[in-house]
């Protein structure tokens, strides 16, 4: 041993060593070695990556650290790089080596920290850096998440949409393990890949109300696949507000509003008449809009015929793409809380209206039920999110554990990109 000599005191001590090298011990003398000052272990320990002369790791390469003397064995090594991003890795049980598990990132600083102890249990220490460098391929592939930043209602997904398509399951995954989403309180939630180029992120359940949400990417840096690394992403900060879900009966002809699972108002409506059923399921507002022109010819209605229509609309709430609202519909009052005689919105009086329009904001929840109409899309007609049961929602995650809850709030931290 070349370390300088220290006073060793034997006790009986027992080192745990657990995989993503993290150890603890359980030891029973106030003479405990590991309270000593640490040593210098740089003759304990061999580093496969450049640490001088300006060369770069491949970071193609995993990293690893491996004892060099037969009287010490290595106990934990922690590696990050300068955004404090951490590197998985696995310590083997004889504490011989450690190795990466998570890819590192490209054009990247990182710095090394390890632990080891001697035959008595003194323990060692050395802190090493070295840089990776730039990735040879061109291709970035970027992020950009949505909503932008705000408040919003509790029903509001995360979006998250790429400038190229990533087909690859296993490429997938290391995109997905990238994509950070932290709420407080914490939630149990999932990324689902709505198609090749954009994903939804969503809880369980609805986000609790007054809750905060930070979505960043930790995927700069990071190889996907051949030629394709990760990008940058402009992180977005969203809060919730009150719970505000409207539920529509089309049965009974009436809307009711929660606020905080309060019923704060029910009001007499009407929603779409045979052929025209309004969607069932749960939608999630889109924007407000105070005034709408609406033409039938918008929905495939030929002009001139008896279903044709041309109207100034006020106070929209829009649920989906294709047009379908909360609006005034002063014309159908009579009808309101009796029959259904739309073309697929609901529709009360210009006072309800305004009312709706003002309580409610983007994000929030209305569910359609006991309609003659389909279900609202999961896609692509703005946001049915919710209308997938949550098995089905995890199927859609690259990550997916096959288990129909999917991962806990611990383990999707375990399942996070080059995190311990």
């Amino acid at each position: 041993m070349n370390h300088t000599p220290r006073t060793r005191t034997v006790v009986s001590c027992t080192m745990l060593v657990i995989t993503f090298g993290i150890s603890t011990s359980a030891c029973g003398s106030d003479g405990n070695p590991l309270a000593a000052t640490p040593y210098d272990a740089a003759d304990q320990i061999a580093f496969n990556a450049p640490t001088g002369d300006g060369k770069k790791a491949d970071p193609d390469k995993p990293l690893e650290v491996t004892a060099e003397d037969d009287d010490g064995r290595i106990t934990d090594v922690t590696a990050t790089d300068a955004t404090g991003r951490f590197v998985a890795g696995e310590l083997s049980a004889d504490g011989s080596r450690w190795h990466s598990t998570s890819a590192l990132a490209a054009n990247a600083h990182y710095t090394v920290r390890v632990s080891t102890e001697d035959d008595d249990g003194a323990p060692g220490r050395k802190v090493l850096a070295f840089d990776t460098s730039k990735p040879l391929g061109k291709k970035r592939l970027n992020v950009t998440f949505g909503p932008k930043s705000g408040t919003y209602g509790v029903g509001q997904p995360i979006t998250a949409k790429l400038d190229k398509p990533v087909k690859d399951r296993a490429q997938r995954a290391v995109v997905e393990r990238a994509l950070r989403v932290d709420a407080t309180p914490a939630v149990q939630g999932a990324w689902h890949w709505v198609d090749d180029k954009e994903l939804h992120y969503r809880p369980k359940e609805y986000w609790p109300s007054h809750a905060t949400v930070q979505v960043r990417s930790e995927l700069e840096g990071v190889k996907i696949g051949d030629r394709l690394w990760g990008g940058k992403a402009k992180p977005v900060k969203l809060t919730t507000g009150d719970r505000i879900i409207a539920v529509t009966d089309a049965s009974t002809h009436s809307m009711t509003v929660y606020k905080n699972d309060q019923v704060i108002k029910e009001l007499p409506v009407t929603t779409g008449k045979p052929g025209f059923d309004t969607r069932n399921g749960v939608k999630v507002v889109l924007a407000k809009e105070y005034f709408v022109r609406m033409r039938g010819t918008s929905i495939g209605i030929a002009e001139g015929s008896s279903e044709s229509y041309d109207l100034p609309v006020y106070y929209a709430t829009r649920l989906t793409w294709s047009g379908e609202y909360v609006h005034a519909a002063p014309w159908s009052v009579g009808s309101q809380g009796y029959a259904n005689v739309s073309h697929g919105c609901t529709g009360m009086s210009t006072d309800n209206a305004e009312w709706f329009f003002e309580t409610v904001h983007e994000g929030d929840v209305v569910k359609v039920v006991n309609s003659d109409g389909k279900t609202m899309e999961s896609f692509g007609n703005g946001f049915g999110d919710w209308n997938l049961d949550w098995k089905n929602w995890r199927e859609g995650s690259a990550l997916a554990s096959g288990t129909s809850d999917g991962p806990t709030p611990a383990e999707q931290a375990r399942l996070r990109p080059q995190s311990v």
